[in-house]
């Protein structure tokens, strides 16, 4: 159960981060119609532009692994060639299309749960309601939960679900495909007074190296310290939320410290370490950081185009 758990996270992350780069080259015009020999292939992108812009974006630093991001893309139908001759992405003046932008896109059983559960994720996200609250669950308090039972009264208001045994198997094929969990991991989804929280955060910017590293984790299931980043003076806001305990990949990992650090030895006056406070404001994908570990947690790594380097956070 747990390792078909993992490749559904795994596949989900992929969708996500594919659509991300769709987004960003619609953004950037590279996507759009283009002839050759006097036929027009509507919403294509060149490869060799792509492996440019992957570099000049930072993407990546050079050509090899761009091309093995993009193949990696292609074999999960996310694009394809524009005639579908070619099932290798080449860097050559090709034209190549995301399968979103023709209707291609194959719809299977677990891309229709991700794609429901990130419609429902930004209709959260997006509307005044009470839903998402501060709340305890056996002592212990969690930040941005729902109560299942309030969670399947607003799927049927919405018109999401029909009835409530059709929403509550919803909630459980959401859980099922990680996106959203049980606030202590102990329990599946269930009409009831329990409390869930998003596992997955849409909005967060993948970084596309990403897609070749395999061997992702999710941070350790500790339900004794939960974490939750959430932007300082705001009531709510359209991009207030990062998921809690939501899944990162180790991509470069280094170690800056040769043991443990305690919660007191950071805190302790005149110590060793410095604190600064960062007031971020999270964009459309997200807060641009990863944080790690737990008791105390840490930043593994800053987008250096995200909104938290953009306020001076960095990693030494």
């Amino acid at each position: 159960m747990q390792k078909k758990a993992a490749e559904l996270e795994r596949m989900a992350e992929v969708l996500v981060t594919g659509e991300q780069l769709r987004l960003r080259l619609h953004e950037d015009k590279l996507i759009k119609d283009r002839r050759h020999h006097l036929r027009t292939y509507p919403n294509c992108f060149v490869a060799k532009e792509i492996i440019d812009w992957l570099i000049e974006h930072k993407e990546t630093s050079d050509r090899d692994t761009a091309i093995k991001i993009m193949q990696k893309l292609l074999d999960q139908s996310i694009l394809h060639h524009v005639c579908d001759e070619h099932k290798e992405f080449k860097d050559m003046k090709l034209f190549y299309r995301f399968r979103k932008d023709d209707g291609t896109f194959p719809l299977d059983c677990e891309a229709k749960v991700f794609m429901r559960g990130q419609r429902i994720y930004e209709k959260l996200m997006n509307t005044e309601n009470t839903l998402l609250q501060t709340r305890e669950e056996e002592g212990v308090t969690y930040e941005r939960t729902l109560v299942a039972l309030e969670f399947i009264d607003w799927l049927l208001q919405e018109g999401e679900m029909p009835t409530r045994q059709e929403a509550e198997h919803l909630g459980r094929r959401l859980l099922e495909h990680g996106i959203i969990q049980h606030v202590s991991n102990k329990h599946h989804f269930v009409d009831g007074g329990l409390l869930y929280q998003f596992r997955m955060n849409f909005r967060r910017r993948r970084r596309l190296i990403e897609l070749l590293n395999e061997r992702c984790r999710s941070i350790p299931e500790n339900h004794d310290s939960p974490f939750c980043l959430r932007k300082q003076g705001s009531e709510g806001g359209n991009t207030s939320f990062l998921s809690v305990r939501a899944q990162w990949c180790s991509l470069h990992p280094v170690v800056l410290l040769k043991r443990q650090v305690s919660p007191e030895e950071l805190q302790a006056p005149g110590g060793l370490y410095i604190k600064k406070t960062f007031t971020i404001v999270g964009d459309a994908v997200g807060w641009g950081f990863v944080v790690r570990g737990s008791k105390p947690c840490y930043i593994q790594a800053v987008d250096p185009g995200g909104p938290a380097a953009a306020v001076g956070m960095k990693v030494l």
